[in-house]
């Protein structure tokens, strides 16, 4: 087998309220709109970091799969009220600067930024839909 040439295209992160969404990912932390998609009374819109056009993050209604029982929009529902359904993984070079904007925006703090012992240094906190962004900082 042969080394292959693989990227992370887009990831899936599920929301309730596009404006909120889109007033965190794109007004508070700098995203651009890449696509902006509405179906009913839902919204699919893909963002991703300015300057990094092949990464992406589709932000979606939640469990709108049709072979999802009610049991189970049920369970994604109280996973995401408490946080626990989906998370982000983000890096940036200035993590006080980022933290402190996060912060004055009201923003859920999950954890202040801090020094690991698995040597990073990272902060967390919850976006509009209870997701928990996670940011390193890169060295």
């Amino acid at each position: 087998m042969t080394d292959m040439d693989i990227n992370i295209h887009s990831s899936f992160l599920p929301h309730e309220d596009p404006e909120a969404s889109l007033a965190f990912y794109r007004d508070l932390l700098g995203f651009e709109v890449r696509l902006d998609v509405g179906y009913e009374d839902m919204r699919w819109i893909t963002i991703g970091p300015a300057g990094q056009p092949d990464t992406s993050i589709v932000l979606t209604p939640p469990a709108v799969d049709p072979g999802i029982s009610d049991e189970e929009r049920r369970v994604v529902a109280e996973m995401m009220a408490k946080g626990t359904f989906a998370a982000v993984v983000l890096s940036t070079p200035d993590l006080d600067a980022l933290f402190e904007k996060v912060e004055a925006s009201g923003a859920d703090i999950m954890q202040e930024p801090l020094d690991q012992p698995y040597g990073v240094r990272d902060c967390a906190f919850r976006d509009p839909a209870g997701n928990t962004v996670r940011v390193q900082e890169r060295r």
